[in-house]
């Protein structure tokens, strides 16, 4: 078990430094005068070579690359080139507010989702199973920012249930911070639903066909036990999309943080877009892999324990 976990360490590493390097020239070969985004086009030659000399940009690109590698290895992204505060700390203001999201939104997506692939795998062809497939394919269907804009004016604007706009700390609040982000969360997390209930679904079908479970069923085990082994052999379907999800929803969280005004890593993310603001954008980048590392991780030990063959893989 350690040398299959130090192996997936060790890609996680190797991906995190080759998509940070492949970043760091894209960003400068795609913005090639940040100093025009961050000034505005009404400013003068010197005025453009002032800021050029002040964020280091006078430099060549390799002294400039060796420099923040060697500050980021100690989590030290530099400033941020519009507003020069450091990059790290506004990190960390902003994460926290994308991660809730985005882990309300995978929770949402596995409870529900288990529940849904579980129950129709189990009773494939009943008519509930044949209106959780209609509903999965309308909820499919729908663009997210539609969906988030219909649950704004239902749940929020008439029924006045949660916030419509807004973030509150769990700090400040609890109960507040969980109504500003189950909306976002909701919106987040349909579609992913949809594909993990597919997933467990066919999942189980498959597994309730197998030998051993007549077997354990001839043996008088009681339907309960008989499914949660059906679930334990099934779940690696599942746990892969989930995994998927989770990565795929910090992207989707970049439209749902406009759309409800949430001051996350998405938001954050169109802002440096916009300003050409390279070190902030990196320092996104890197805590983005970051996470998507850990999560491929955590999947890698979660599918080995499952299933110990993995582990040789």
């Amino acid at each position: 078990m350690f040398l299959f976990t130090a192996k997936r360490v060790l890609s996680g590493i190797l991906l995190l430094v080759a998509v940070s390097i492949g970043t760091f020239f894209l960003a400068h070969l795609a913005i090639s005068d940040p100093t025009a985004s961050l000034l505005g086009t009404t400013a003068s030659p010197a005025q453009q070579a002032a800021l050029a000399e002040k964020i280091g940009l006078d430099r060549p690109l390799l002294v400039q690359f060796w420099d923040w590698l060697s500050h980021a290895v100690l989590l030290d992204f530099g400033v941020s080139w519009r507003n020069f505060q450091p990059v790290s700390a506004q990190l960390a203001i902003k994460v926290p507010v994308t991660l809730s999201v985005v882990t309300f939104a995978t929770l949402i997506t596995a409870v529900v989702g288990v529940t849904f692939g579980m129950i129709t795998g189990l009773r494939p062809g009943t008519w509930f199973d044949r209106v959780i497939k209609g509903i999965s394919v309308v909820l499919f269907a729908l663009p997210g920012f539609w969906v988030s804009l219909v649950l704004v004016m239902w749940l929020a604007v008439q029924l006045k249930w949660f916030p419509a706009v807004g973030y509150v700390p769990p700090t400040q609040s609890v109960d507040g911070w969980l109504r500003s982000i189950t909306l976002p969360a909701i919106s987040l997390a349909l579609g992913g639903i949809v594909a993990v209930a597919e997933q467990l679904r066919n999942a189980v079908i498959a597994q309730s066909r197998q030998d051993w479970v007549r077997t354990l069923r001839s043996r008088g085990l009681s339907a309960t036990r008989v499914n949660l082994h059906i679930l334990r052999n099934a779940s690696p379907a599942a746990l892969t999309v989930i995994a998927l999800m989770f990565v795929g929803l910090l992207s989707g969280a970049i439209v749902v943080e406009q759309i409800f005004s949430l001051p996350g890593l998405g938001q954050l993310t169109n802002q440096s877009s916009q300003n050409g603001d390279i070190p902030m954008l990196l320092g996104i980048t890197v805590i983005s892999i970051v996470f998507v590392v850990l999560i491929n991780l955590l999947l890698d030990l979660v599918l080995g324990w499952i299933n110990p063959k993995v582990r040789v893989a």
